[in-house]
This record gives C-alpha cells, sequence and structure tokens, in this order.
C-alpha cells in the first residue's frame, strides 16, 4: 500500500473533454458516449521515482447548475488541471472569467496546470481557414502564462500528450508536498 496520498481535481467548461482525460489515463479507455458528470473520482497507484503513489483523480462538473456542489471536491487538493478545449475559445477564455478566480478563492496555495484538451480535433483540420477556427498552442500558453500556470496539451483520443499532463502534475503534487514539509520544520538555528 503506497505511503503518500495525492488529489488531483480536474475542473473546466462541460463538454472539454475532462472525463475522457481521466478515464483514458486510469482506465485506458475511451468514452464511446458524452454523459455529464456530477461527481467521479477514480484511484490509481502510480510509480514517481522510486516511490508508490496513490493517486485520486476528482472529475467535477462544468455546468453551471452545479456552481454550488463542484467546491465539495476541492478540500485537500495538491494539484489541479484546468482544462479547456481546443475547439472552443470559450472554454479557454472561461479559465480567466470562472475557473481561475474560483480556485484562487478555494485552493489558493494548490499548484495548478492549464491542459488544453482535443488537440486530434486540430491536428486534424487540413486547411489553414480550418486550423484559425481551433484555440492554437500559443494562445493557450500566452492565456496559461498570464495566470502563472505551466501548459499542456494532449488528446485523450490519440493520447498524444497525456503522459506528459500527468507527469507535470505528479510532479507539480509531489513538489508541492515538499516545500509544505519545508514550511512546517522547525529550525533552532
Amino acid at each position: 500500500m503506497p505511503e503518500i496520498r495525492k488529489k488531483l481535481v480536474v475542473v473546466g467548461d462541460g463538454a472539454c473533454g475532462k472525463t475522457c482525460l481521466l478515464m483514458v489515463h486510469s482506465k485506458n479507455e475511451f468514452p464511446k458516449k458524452y454523459v455529464p458528470t456530477v461527481f467521479e473520482n477514480y484511484t490509481m497507484v502510480v510509480n514517481y521515482g522510486k516511490q508508490q503513489i496513490e493517486l485520486s483523480l476528482w472529475d467535477t462538473a462544468g455546468q453551471e447548475d452545479y456552481d454550488r456542489l463542484r467546491p465539495l471536491s476541492y478540500p485537500e487538493s495538491d494539484i489541479v488541471l484546468m482544462c479547456f478545449s481546443v475547439d472552443s475559445h470559450s472554454s479557454l477564455d472561461n479559465l480567466n472569467e470562472k475557473w481561475h478566480p474560483e480556485l484562487e478563492h478555494f485552493l489558493p496555495d494548490a499548484p495548478k496546470i492549464v491542459v488544453g484538451l482535443k488537440t486530434d480535433l486540430r491536428d486534424e483540420a487540413l486547411t489553414a481557414e480550418d486550423k484559425e477556427r481551433y484555440v492554437s498552442t500559443e494562445r493557450g500558453a500566452a492565456v496559461a502564462a498570464a495566470l502563472h500556470c505551466k501548459y499542456f496539451e494532449c488528446s485523450a483520443k490519440t493520447g498524444k500528450g497525456l503522459p506528459e499532463v500527468f507527469h507535470a502534475a505528479l510532479k507539480a503534487a509531489m513538489q508541492s508536498r515538499i516545500s509544505k514539509m519545508r514550511k512546517r520544520a522547525c529550525s533552532i538555528f
């Protein structure tokens, strides 16, 4: 049984790909149809260096109907993935307008990573005109930088970028743990 437990919470607009991200990572299974999430969590054991970590993945509802319920999933979070879909400019805009302010209120000290999802859709666009409909990597990275967050992109459907997202999340959660331990330690010198 792992001695270290970490909690990862995923937020973002409804239908932006959060559940697919978590299901592919935890179960190697891409959902066949869209079912809005109210509240789900998955637990898995992952290796980080020489340590085994129990990682709890918390999926949250992005719809406004759940704005009062969603904060119940936030306590004790070690890392947050703020997600948007690259086929929805409004889902990226909502990181600034809704998700980041909400997280700063409820989880001001938790590390946050911005993740652009559904990149396979942008990759499949054939013409330059088609590609302009999608959020560019540069725009996603600029929004993340303005929020003082790291930025990653991935596709749950193809798996491209998925390992990098979760490695970065685990690394941030572990570094946060180390800094919390340092804050608790006292020095007599």
